[in-house]
């Protein structure tokens, strides 16, 4: 499937220059069109959005921290959590026979109730979910239960907020050195090849995985970092570590 780019028309500035930015079906332009006001709310939060020395170097719950600060301010729009379920109901109808005195139809019913997964954010007719450094599974998951929300009617496109790789991984080798760290620490930052990232969510976009519907991927890269009092624009590192070809 080709990627659009619509949301170069659509996104304010500040937003486009911080952020890498994927589309299918012009998803940007859709939703900035059918639900400005969520659109805008969208816009709203990833303006405000910092990246800190923390979310990359601290060590333990680091993902989950950075996703829950951005699902709370999600939350506090009037974003909730949602969850797609599928009810399938077959009918069999029964048709009388009038020679042998039946009159009525005879219904027999049988219901099944699939409980799917869960979308971060839903709000009017757009989902949105938050995948920062998950496992790289959680995209199926995201992407088939917005095919099913769109294929249902019920929403009009999706947001998928993720990170970049190459370029967040070595600010987070940078900032591990100039901190000290060992070669384990600068290791672990970032490098695995299992987890969410743009380059994993791009690929399942350009197959179509999505199929309908209108998804804008949004990924934090290493222009949204911004360093804390004192820390400079760019981390000083120490003399270069041995790196082995894992993280080549």
């Amino acid at each position: 499937m080709e990627l659009t780019h619509g949301w170069s028309r659509v996104l304010p500035p500040g937003v486009a220059e911080r952020y890498e930015l994927r589309e299918t079906r012009n998803a940007a332009a859709v939703l900035a069109a059918t639900s400005p006001t969520e659109f805008a709310e969208v816009c709203a939060v990833l303006a405000g959005f910092e990246l800190t020395t923390a979310d990359l170097v601290e060590a333990g719950g680091n993902e989950s921290r950075l996703a829950a600060r951005l699902n709370a301010a999600f939350r506090a729009r009037g974003w909730r959590e949602g969850r797609v379920d599928t009810v399938v109901t077959s009918r069999l109808q029964v048709q009388p026979w009038a020679p042998a005195g039946e009159h009525g139809v005879t219904v027999r019913e049988s219901e099944v109730v699939n409980e799917g997964y869960k979308v971060d954010n839903v709000k009017g007719r757009v989902a949105l979910d938050v995948e920062w450094n998950a496992k790289d599974g959680n995209l199926d998951r995201d992407v088939g239960a917005y095919r099913a929300l769109y294929d249902a009617g019920l929403i009009d496109g999706a947001v998928l907020l993720t990170r970049t790789h190459d370029d967040l991984r070595e600010l987070a080798r940078e900032l591990t050195r100039a901190a000290g760290g060992s070669d384990d620490e600068v290791r672990s930052r970032l490098s695995t090849s299992t987890t969410t990232h743009l380059g994993k969510l791009e690929s399942r976009m350009t197959r179509g995985d999505a199929g309908g519907c209108p998804l804008l991927a949004v990924a934090i890269s290493r222009r949204c970092w911004v360093p804390a009092d004192g820390e400079p624009d760019r981390p000083a590192a120490p003399a270069p570590l041995m790196l082995t070809d894992e993280l080549a």
